[in-house]
């Protein structure tokens, strides 16, 4: 608590799982979480950082192997990535995908349209069961 009582502002899930990511990334390799903790700074709990990781982890944003008792984690893709995969779980809570990928397409400004009809005109890459 402030010296008036009153505690500091709760940060969004969002905010605290963006940061952890963003310390991720920073490492050389695969970090464990009381490294996140202190790269982030700010008095998070070591447990708040297992928790944000374990919701991480459950979402696909981050993979984690044994490292001694504990676990290291490492980002499972790069931003692009991480942006495309929240992209795709809009996308599949939706019942119209036509209508909701229309009305994307048509929101698009000019370059981004342009880039889209670029990327559409390169042959389907293999999908991952292939």
């Amino acid at each position: 608590m402030t010296e008036h009582g009153r505690r500091p502002p709760r940060r969004a899930q969002g905010e605290l799982e963006a940061s952890v990511l963003s310390a991720l990334r920073q490492a050389d390799g695969p970090a464990t979480a009381g490294w996140v903790q202190e790269r982030l700074g700010g008095g998070l709990a070591y447990t708040t950082v297992i928790t944000i990781l374990t919701r991480l982890l459950a979402k696909g944003a981050v993979t984690r192997e044994r490292s001694g008792r504990s676990f290291a984690w490492l980002p499972a893709s790069d931003e692009a990535g991480l942006a495309a995969r929240r992209m795709h779980r809009v996308l599949d809570a939706e019942r119209d995908r036509e209508a909701v990928l229309t009305s994307f397409v048509t929101g698009l400004g000019p370059d981004d349209e342009r880039l889209l009809r670029e990327l559409l005109g390169q042959p389907p890459r293999p999908s991952r069961g292939d």
